[in-house]
């Protein structure tokens, strides 16, 4: 027998009723727009919701644990505490340049479950990641989704597995020395299955940002909308064991209070990290290029850990493609990625050519280190927000995929893979969704044919997102792991992130100790931190790169037969070496 106390904020309404268990009980209102029951008599995990006023049809819980009938259907109470863990000799490391891998649940595995990905994860300990980075769990209507369509924070979507399947994949994940970053979304919520609005102004209604009404962190009320989010971010760290948490988009927050939403956010996080000890995090994707975010605070900034650098992903896509059209016009050169290695951002204050204006603002080289600039060479979004959702190895050889790899991972950035990237995946990484409403559907099909006018890309290669096929087409085919290139690219990654932990001079995390030379008509780049050199070339035939090393130089990793000597090295097309001096 348990005793559970139902607490519910709903400030909107004059009654609130609980059903539970099949049982009306009557809630008495609180103080600041709370409701209560306490002590209601009811046996094991239950089925609940809240009748609001004269309903008839009970809404689920806006902080439900669990949605076992999905978003529209009752809340099922559950125990986050009564699981065992077994990571207590596990702690975080933080955000240190070590590799991140960035997987979503329905399409890493041909089960789509967090325990077939707790299968994997010896092999990613093999790889040699450092971190897995989750796309959203939270609970969405339909049963296949990217994820930021979610509805209810609370909520582990119930066909991943639900929040026990949770606990068990990160209590493996520590076991295997692999830390875990949950990817969470605060800044808009889904179109279907979103009744926070009946509850309470948990939005600010008619003031949007691209998904809809943005959420109320400033307004009347908005004091316990950010509890809600504040509470749902601790959740993670607490009852998940989760190392950090990836906040996307936060270029959408609206908040003018004077103690920004982030701030407050990044203070509660470090707050919990001295209680339970590890280097928790926070990362934001933001497009926005302002240091402010990843500034600490006793400085004026807001204290996160790290931020997702876009700029570093299209000046490499650029590079290795060709592609310059839309967003990747200013990055069409080495001079623009030599930028980007050296000084963190692109556009640090000067003109974007896609916004129409300038943008951003430089780093601060004293206070910022490299490693808090999570970069990419592909990523969910830069891969399914195309056309055809066509990853690199759609376009690239095996030479130039090499040449990705290595400019990535021996970056002194925090290197970010995405799932299959390092076997160099076949199959694409299509956006889908499963919306069971018709109209809903069609709306978000009609949508993304719009997205993609100011890139130049042809609709007739846009798949329909509703499609089953579109889903089964995104996910992975593991047999490829042992074929020919596939296998070989694979222990390049491996190759490379080993080396990445043994040559400390790869991680150098001072942007003053970085130093990048590139010649745009030879199309070569190299980047020397201490007594290592990156020798990168771009070109489409054999090339002599000059090395900024004092002799003897002693190859420690190269894509392709590489000859050094003579203060040069001389690289194959497309060829990259990591070499050492002295």
């Amino acid at each position: 027998m348990v005793n559970p106390d139902f607490d519910v904020w709903a400030p909107n309404a004059d009654t609130m009723r609980l059903l539970a268990d099949g049982r009306e009980l009557p809630m008495s209102r609180g103080q600041d727009g709370w409701w209560h029951v306490q002590h209601a008599a009811l046996d094991g995990d239950i089925d609940y919701g809240y009748l609001i006023d004269q309903d008839t049809t009970p809404l689920p819980d806006p902080r439900s644990r669990r949605q076992p009938n999905g978003v529209h259907g009752l809340s099922r109470t559950f125990d986050p505490g009564s699981y065992q863990w077994h990571d207590a000799g596990w702690a975080s490391p933080g955000l240190n340049g070590g590799a991140i891998y960035e997987l979503h649940i329905g399409t890493f595995t041909p089960e789509g479950t967090l325990d077939a990905a707790a299968g994997k994860l010896d092999y990613l300990a093999g790889l040699g990641v450092q971190y897995i980075e989750l796309m959203p769990v939270n609970a969405f209507n339909g049963t296949h989704n990217w994820g930021y369509d979610g509805v209810l924070w609370y909520a582990v979507h119930e066909a991943y597995g639900g929040p026990r399947a949770y606990q068990r994949f990160v209590d493996a994940a520590h076991e295997r020395g692999l830390g875990v970053i949950q990817d969470v979304v605060y800044n808009h919520l889904g179109p279907s299955g979103n009744y926070l609005p009946r509850f309470g102004p948990y939005l600010h209604q008619g003031a949007g940002n691209d998904w809809g009404d943005s959420v109320n962190l400033d307004g009347p009320f908005s004091d316990p909308v950010r509890r809600y989010i504040l509470e749902n971010v601790e959740m993670w760290f607490r009852d998940y064991h989760v190392d950090g948490l990836r906040l996307d988009a936060v270029h959408a927050f609206r908040d003018e209070r004077a103690l920004h939403f982030l701030e407050e956010m990044a203070l509660r996080v470090d707050n919990l990290a001295a209680e339970r000890g590890g280097e928790l995090f926070l990362v934001a994707e933001s497009d926005l290029n302002n240091p402010r975010l990843i500034t600490p605070r006793d400085l004026n900034g807001y204290g996160l850990s790290g931020q997702w650098s876009d700029d570093f992903h299209h000046a490499a896509h650029s590079n290795l493609t060709g592609e310059n059209g839309g967003y990747y016009a200013d990055f069409d050169s080495l001079g623009a990625l030599a930028k980007v290695l050296q000084d963190g951002f692109f556009h640090d204050g000067v003109f974007s050519s896609f916004r129409h204006r300038s943008h951003g603002r430089p780093l601060d080289k004293s206070v910022h280190s490299a490693n808090q600039l999570v970069v990419a060479v592909q990523n969910h979004d830069q891969i399914g927000n195309r056309a055809a959702g066509d990853r690199l190895t759609a376009s690239l050889s095996y030479e130039q995929l090499a040449l990705a790899a290595v400019l990535n991972l021996a970056s002194s950035t925090t290197p970010m893979i995405f799932m299959g990237e390092e076997f160099g995946a076949s199959t694409p990484w299509q956006f889908f969704t499963s919306h069971p409403e018709e109209d809903l559907g069609r709306a978000t099909a009609e949508g993304r044919l719009r997205e993609f006018s100011r890139m130049g890309w042809d609709p007739s290669q846009v798949p329909d997102p509703q499609d089953p096929q579109t889903f089964q087409n995104s996910k992975l085919d593991w047999s490829e792991l042992g074929d020919g290139d596939h296998a070989r690219l694979h222990r390049l990654y491996q190759d490379l992130l080993a080396l990445r932990q043994r040559v400390p001079d790869l991680r150098e995390p001072d942007f003053r100790n970085i130093s990048v030379e590139y010649d745009e008509a030879s199309r070569w780049l190299t980047v020397l931190r201490g007594k290592t050199a990156v020798a990168l070339s771009f070109a489409d035939g054999p090339s002599k790169v000059p090395l900024p090393l004092q002799e003897p130089v002693r190859v420690l990793l190269e894509t392709g037969p590489s000859v050094p000597g003579g203060g040069v090295i001389q690289l194959p097309a497309f060829g990259a070496a990591i070499v050492s001096g002295n």
